[in-house]
């Protein structure tokens, strides 16, 4: 078991979640307008979405490894490719943050839990992102690649919820932060580029046969 690799993916998960994207930002919005506890709920829901696609992952991929080693190199480049069009989006995107309150409908904490559910499960790019986030990350040549995959899903909504719930529970915070540096924008952009850039490069140069398991 090759426990860098799982540091790595902590790391670069963490880094993932801090930078600003819809989910978090939506975290942000809620807890300012409704208060921590809406904030929390939301969280909640997001993270709960995470199992749906790290189950789809886990069967579907480990069927793909055992069919084909070509077709799981595929997936390999595949993985690293998105991650550098991601990277690429992210550059040609506005750095700006915008946090509006305006026009925020206020929910229960219940109706606020089953949207973040609903965000995270009926988004498509979620399961994209695992299927090009995860396969570079199998840790173990020993231990099956289902299991693997679940403790790589719980991982990622493990630190995803720290800082989604951080997030809600400093919410107000935040904000002042955000607005006190215009600045702060540029810096998370790039984090998140580089981010993406090096998971890509790590995934590309990460040799097949160190994270093909014994499964025939």
């Amino acid at each position: 078991m090759n426990f860098e690799i799982l540091v790595s993916f902590v790391l670069a998960t963490f880094a993932l979640a801090c930078s600003p994207g819809p989910d978090n930002i939506f975290v942000l919005t809620q807890s300012l307008v409704n208060g921590r506890k809406f904030g929390l709920a939301t969280v909640y829901g997001l993270i709960a979405g995470c199992i749906l696609h790290t189950t789809l992952l886990a069967f579907g991929v480990s069927a793909i490894l055992k069919a084909s080693d070509r077709l799981f190199f595929a997936i390999q480049v595949f993985g690293a490719m998105y991650l550098f069009f991601l990277a690429y989006k992210v550059l040609k995107s506005d750095a700006s943050i915008l946090l509006s309150k305006d026009n925020v409908t206020k929910k229960t904490t219940g109706q606020l839990f089953q949207q973040g559910l609903m965000m995270n499960v009926l988004n498509p790019k979620v399961s994209i992102f695992f299927l090009a986030f995860f396969p570079g990350f199998l840790f173990s040549n020993h231990l099956d690649t289902i299991v693997q995959f679940y403790i790589l899903g719980g991982l990622f909504m493990l630190v995803s919820f720290v800082v989604f719930a951080i997030i809600a529970i400093l919410a107000g915070s935040i904000s002042e932060k955000i607005q006190q540096h215009n600045n702060i924008g540029d810096y998370l952009k790039w984090t998140q580029i580089t981010v993406f850039v090096a998971i890509g490069i790590f995934i590309l140069y990460t040799p097949l046969s160190s994270i093909i398991v014994s499964l025939r």
